[in-house]
């Protein structure tokens, strides 16, 4: 799977890519040399003491503001996961529309993947590397993002609104466009943010059955 382009160039870690829990400049600097290593090298091949060399930190210091490796990459996906719950609310807050919500709810999703492109990357890759009680933590999560889609799909079919076999693999669908976003999108590139999200709003209205 080809690496998103780390730290100088993609808006995960400029202003207005998701704050550090805790929020300190140098937990912040943490997180942010923790996920492009994670990204670059993985987690198993990274090391505490990469990360503090990342941010001028030595030894011990670099525990005062962190308690291990685990709790670094836990912290981003839970907060990753955090953040898409908390972006998918609001997107379908203010209409009842199933196609207007399903079409909201996959901008937000697709927006937040093209931002944040180091989160995805590495959520996607190191579920293996969380330990217990993460894990379980970063899963039902997980779980619940994708009956959020779900639901909004059979609410659809219940209105007459969509047509399709399956609500749980139409969300399945959705959601895996979403993500690859994070794979190949570059603020350079042919189209703008505001385009491939709109445009995925109707890819996904076209696998509910919507015209």
């Amino acid at each position: 799977m080809p690496q998103p382009r780390t730290h100088r160039d993609t808006a995960a870690n400029r202003p207005g890519g998701p704050p550090a829990a805790g929020g300190p400049p140098r937990a912040h600097a943490i997180r942010a040399a923790a996920l492009e290593l994670f990204t670059q090298r993985g987690y198993a091949a990274t090391t505490m003491a990469d990360i503090g060399a990342a941010v001028g930190v030595r030894g011990p210091s670099l525990y005062k503001h962190v308690s291990s490796k685990q709790a670094l990459l836990a912290q981003i996906m839970i907060g990753t996961m955090d953040a898409l719950l908390a972006a998918h609310r609001t997107a379908v807050a203010g209409t009842a529309d199933p196609a207007e919500r399903l079409r909201r709810a996959t901008e937000a999703h697709v927006r937040y993947h093209a931002r944040h492109r180091l989160e995805a990357f590495v959520g996607n890759r190191e579920i293996r590397s969380l330990e217990e009680p993460h894990r379980t933590a970063v899963l039902a999560r997980r779980d619940a993002y994708e009956k959020a889609f779900r639901e909004l799909v059979e609410a659809g079919i219940a209105a007459g609104r969509f047509h399709v076999a399956s609500a749980r693999l139409a969300s399945y669908a959705i959601l895996d466009l979403g993500m690859g976003v994070a794979v190949w999108y570059r603020e350079d590139g042919e189209l703008t943010e505001d385009q491939i999200v709109y445009q995925y709003g109707d890819f996904a209205l076209f696998l509910v059955g919507v015209g």
